[in-house]
């Protein structure tokens, strides 16, 4: 039996699927309903809105949304903070213009490695080596 602690609430407990306490998971499962009813009477809610009325954190209504368990599709206003910057988005993990940046860097970065490989490789293109008279 694997013991583990919960690291929403730190109580030891035998380790799960979930890898959180019993305890957590039907507190977790409890929010969640608190949720989804008060979608079903608030479709037009925000995502403050909804953390204010069920006072379920942002961080966890964000985790259901991602996990696909509260959709947006029925609820027009609901979005979420990107990863990021923090900008309100309704699908991903980051924004369009962090993710373009992101792109951007990474596409630099790769340029940047492969000049380097390339100057290092023509660095010994024009020396004569030892081993060169052996080839001869």
């Amino acid at each position: 039996m694997n013991l583990a602690n919960c690291p929403r609430c730190g109580r030891l407990f035998a380790a799960n699927f979930r890898d959180m306490c019993p305890n957590c998971i039907k507190d977790i499962e409890h929010e969640y309903e608190i949720c989804v009813q008060y979608l079903r009477e608030e479709k037009g809610a925000t995502i403050q809105e909804l953390s204010e009325a069920t006072e379920v954190s942002i961080k966890q209504i964000t985790r259901f949304i991602r996990e696909g368990r509260i959709s947006v599709m029925n609820a027009p206003n609901l979005m979420y903070p990107c990863e990021v910057c923090g900008t309100l988005i309704r699908e991903g993990h980051m924004c369009d213009s962090c993710r373009v940046r992101l792109t951007k860097e990474l596409t630099k970065a790769g340029q940047d490695d492969a000049n380097k490989e390339q100057g290092t490789r023509r660095q010994g293109e024009g020396a004569y080596r030892v081993i060169d008279k052996f080839h001869n």
